[in-house]
C-alpha cells in the first residue's frame, strides 16, 4: 500500500512548508505507535559492527549533504562540524579536506578505527578524562576528532559548540522513546550561527520495525520546532533494491535546515 510517496514527490527536489491540514499521506499516530517501543542496545550495534552488518554505511560522500553543502556553509571556512553517531563516514574525510574541523561520536570502537585505516589517517588515543570510559581517537593533523563513547555521555562541556551539525543515519537510528533527550543535546551543541542539516526517512512503520526509524515532520517540528526554525529542503524518493528486503514499497528521503531561533 504505496501511500507515503506521493506520485508528485517522486524523483523529485522539493521546498515547501506544510500547510495546515492534516496531509494523508503522512502515517498516522497509531501507525507510528507500532515503532514507539522498539529498543536496541548498545551492544546490538556493537555486534552489527562486529559481523559487518553495516548496510548504513556508504562508500560515498551522502547525495544530500553534497546537494546542500553550500546552505551550511554560507561562506563560512574552517566550520566546527559535529557528527553524531558517525560511524566510519566518509563524510567526515571529505570535509576535513576542506579545511574544516571534524567532531564525531560513535559507540563503536571498531568503526571508528576502521575510519582512520581506510583513509590511511594516522591518530592518536588519549583518553577523555570528563568521561572515563570514553576514549578520544584524533588524527595527527588535528582535524579529526572522534569519541568513543555513549552518545548521552558527550557535552558541550567536552568540545564546546558547533557551526555545523550533519545529522544522517543518527536521529534514525537512536530508540524512538529517547528522542527527546537526543534533541535537548542536539540543540545544545549548537553555537548560535549553526546550520544543522538533518536527515530523514519515512515509509510505512507497519511493514518495517526499522532501525532506522520512521521520522515525520510532524516529529521533527515537536523535537525542534521551539528552539529552531525549520526548512525543508529536498524530499526525495530514495527506495533501492536493498530496501525491498525490509518488506517496506516506498522510501522518502527528506533533509532539513534547522538554525536556532533569534531569541535563542
Amino acid at each position: 500500500m504505496p501511500y507515503y510517496v506521493p506520485p508528485a514527490l517522486r524523483l523529485q527536489t522539493i521546498a515547501f512548508k506544510r500547510p495546515a491540514e492534516e496531509d494523508p499521506s503522512e502515517p498516522s499516530e497509531s501507525e507510528m505507535a507500532v515503532q514507539a517501543d522498539r529498543v536496541m542496545a548498545l551492544e546490538e550495534w556493537e555486534e552489527r559492527w562486529n559481523e559487518g552488518r553495516i548496510g548504513f554505511h556508504q562508500p560515498h560522500v551522502h547525495r544530500m549533504l553534497d546537494s546542500n553543502i553550500d546552505k551550511i556553509l554560507c561562506g563560512r571556512r574552517q566550520v566546527r562540524f559535529f557528527f553524531p553517531l558517525c560511524g566510519k563516514a566518509v563524510d567526515m574525510k571529505w570535509l576535513a579536506d576542506m579545511g574544516h574541523v571534524i567532531v564525531g561520536v560513535e559507540f563503536s570502537e571498531k568503526g571508528v578505527k576502521q575510519f582512520f585505516e581506510e583513509h590511511g589517517l594516522q591518530y592518536k588515543e588519549e583518553p577523555v578524562p570528563a568521561v572515563p570510559e570514553a576514549k578520544l581517537f584524533k588524527s595527527s593533523d588535528g582535524k579529526i576528532s572522534i569519541y568513543q563513547c555513549d552518545l548521552y555521555k558527550f557535552s558541550s562541556a567536552i568540545e564546546g559548540r558547533f557551526g555545523a551539525i550533519w545529522d544522517r543515519g543518527s536521529l534514525v537510528a537512536i530508540n524512538p522513546c529517547d528522542r527527546q533527550k537526543y534533541a535537548t543535546l542536539l540543540k545544545s551543541l549548537m553555537d548560535k550561527d549553526c546550520r544543522y542539516l538533518l536527515d530523514t526517512l519515512e515509509y510505512n512503520p507497519e511493514l518495517y520495525k526499522g532501525p532506522p526509524f520512521l521520522v515525520t515532520e510532524e516529529a521533527v517540528q515537536a523535537l525542534y520546532g521551539e528552539d529552531c526554525d525549520i526548512e525543508l529542503l529536498q524530499a526525495v524518493d530514495a527506495l533501492e533494491e536493498r530496501h525491498k528486503a525490509w518488506g517496506i514499497d516506498s522510501l522518502l528521503e527528506k533533509v532539513y535546515l534547522l538554525t536556532l531561533k533569534a531569541n535563542n
